[in-house]
């Protein structure tokens, strides 16, 4: 994948999501997105960032004192590590730290 095609998808990919993000019914959360990063900030001052890593062509993710790193493969962002698709992971991430149910 070409770099500007890479930041176009990722582009999309950190928009689509910020939006669900946005969407969820609760005040416990305030997410911002500017220049290829969600950064969310929880009412007990916790924060997860996603991030586009360009030269490496990755989405990183840190949240709860860890890290993530996912590559786009087979139309899936996958954690490059143990295979594990991010949507389902971050939605898991969410439901835990907000106490209900989230699904992106």
């Amino acid at each position: 994948m070409t770099e500007q095609t890479f930041r176009s998808f990722v582009a999309k990919t950190l928009a689509d999501l910020f939006g669900q993000i946005d969407d969820l019914d609760t005040d416990d959360l305030d997410p911002t997105l500017s220049d290829g990063v969600v950064r969310v900030e929880f009412e007990d001052g916790s924060i997860f960032v996603l991030s586009q890593q360009v030269p490496v062509q990755e989405l990183w993710l840190s949240a709860n004192l860890r890290a993530w790193h996912f590559r786009y493969i087979g139309e899936v962002w996958v954690e490059r590590d143990t295979a594990e698709p991010m949507l389902p992971l971050l939605s898991g991430l969410f439901a835990n730290k907000l106490d209900m149910s989230v699904t992106f």
